[in-house]
C-alpha cells in the first residue's frame, strides 16, 4: 500500500432524496452497524448525508460499497441485510459489481424474486443462456442446483423448451431401487426430494402435481435416461459427483436438438465405492475446450445459505488437506 494510500481523508456522500434513508441504514440501523463493522472506514450518518473518514483506501472502498447500495435502490430494488454484507465484502478487483449482480432476475414467484447473489452465480446463469451444456461445480449451499432449477422454469414459462427433465444419481441405494421396500414412487422420492422441494419454491403447489402428470416436468433417477434421446429439454443432473465415467458418458450423449443441459455436483463429496472414478472429477479434463461447454466453478465464497455453512464448508477444505499431506518424518535418534 502506497503513502497516498495510507494519508487520512475524509468523504460526504450524499443519498439522492428519491431514497429513503431508511432503505440505505436499514430499520433500526441494522444496515448501517453491518457498514459499521465490515468496511475500515468510519461511517457517520447524518440526514441524508453519510460521512465517511479513515485512510484513502478505506475511504473508497466504502464509497464504492454506498454507490453500488445506491445504484441498486434507484432501480426500486430493496436490499437485505445478507445484500448488504456481500456488498460490504465485494472484492474490489472484481469487474462485475454488486449492482450488476444482484439487479439479474431470473424468476419471480409469490412477490420473492430468484436472482444471483456473486459474481460466480451471475457468471453461471449468463453461461446458462449462452452455452448448451454448462458443468456448476462447487461446495453446498452456493445455488447450483437451485439457480439451475429457476433458469429451468424461466426456459419452460417462456417456451424456450416444452419439459423439464430433472434427475440424480441413487448412490445411496446403489441405483438397485429394487431391492427398497414400497412403490416406485416411495422408493425414489428421498433421492429427489431436493429437486421437488425447489421446483415448490418457484411454481404454484396446485401446478406441480399437474406437471408432473403430463410429464411436462419429469423427476427420475439417473439410471432411467439410458437409451433415450432428449430433445425440446431443460435437463439437470443433479449431485453428479457420484455418476461414474460410463455413466456421465450416458447422461450427455442424451442431449437432444433444442435442448439445455446443467451438470451440477460437488467433487468434494463422492460418495462412489472404492475405486470408482468419478464421472463430474474427469470430465473437466474431457471436455474443457469443447466449443459450446461451460465449466463454472463455484466456490466457500458464493456459498448463500446461512453464513456459518461457508465457514463450515472452509474449515473442512482445511482439514482434508492436511489430512491428506504425507506425515512428515520425525527424528528417532
Amino acid at each position: 500500500m502506497s503513502d497516498l494510500d495510507t494519508r487520512s481523508d475524509t468523504r460526504r456522500v450524499t443519498v439522492p432524496s428519491s431514497i429513503p434513508m431508511v432503505a440505505v441504514v436499514g430499520a433500526g440501523d441494522e444496515f448501517l452497524r453491518v457498514l459499521e463493522s465490515e468496511l475500515e472506514a468510519d461511517v457517520h450518518v447524518r440526514g441524508n448525508e453519510v460521512t465517511l473518514t479513515g485512510n484513502r483506501s478505506a475511504v473508497d472502498h466504502a464509497e464504492d460499497v454506498l454507490t453500488q447500495m445506491v445504484t441498486i435502490l434507484r432501480t426500486g430494488q430493496g436490499l437485505s441485510l445478507p445484500d448488504i454484507v456481500r456488498i460490504a465484502q465485494m472484492d474490489d478487483a472484481e469487474p462485475l459489481r454488486p449492482a450488476e449482480v444482484l439487479t439479474q432476475s431470473i424468476l419471480s414467484h409469490r412477490g420473492r424474486t430468484i436472482r444471483p447473489k456473486t459474481a460466480n452465480q451471475k457468471r453461471y446463469v449468463d453461461a446458462i443462456d449462452t452455452h448448451t451444456v454448462v458443468f456448476g461445480i462447487g461446495p453446498a449451499g452456493t445455488g447450483k442446483t437451485y439457480l439451475a432449477v429457476a433458469k429451468a422454469v424461466q426456459a419452460l414459462q417462456s417456451k424456450q423448451v416444452s419439459r423439464i427433465i430433472l434427475t440424480r444419481p441413487a448412490i445411496e441405494a446403489g441405483e438397485r431401487l429394487g431391492f427398497l421396500p414400497g412403490t416406485l414412487s416411495e422408493k425414489i422420492d428421498p433421492y429427489l426430494r431436493p429437486l421437488y422441494d425447489a421446483l415448490h419454491d418457484m411454481l404454484d403447489p396446485a401446478s406441480v402435481p399437474r406437471l408432473l402428470t403430463a410429464g411436462t416436468i419429469e423427476i427420475a433417477p439417473l439410471a432411467y435416461m439410458r437409451g433415450r434421446t432428449l430433445n425440446d429439454a431443460f435437463i439437470i443432473l443433479d449431485e453428479a459427483q457420484n455418476t461414474s465415467m460410463e455413466q456421465m458418458k450416458m447422461f450427455l450423449t442424451r442431449l437432444g436438438f433444442g435442448s439445455t443441459m446443467v451438470v451440477t455436483g460437488d467433487i468434494t463429496q463422492i460418495d462412489l465405492p472404492g475405486s470408482m472414478l468419478s464421472g463430474l472429477r474427469e470430465v473437466p479434463a474431457i471436455l474443457e475446450g469443447v466449443p459450446d461447454i461451460a465449466f463454472c466453478r463455484l466456490t466457500n465464497k458464493d456459498v448463500v445459505r446461512h453464513p456459518l455453512v461457508g465457514h463450515i464448508a472452509a474449515a473442512y477444505d482445511v482439514y482434508e488437506a492436511h489430512r491428506s499431506r504425507p506425515p512428515t518424518k520425525g527424528n528417532h535418534d
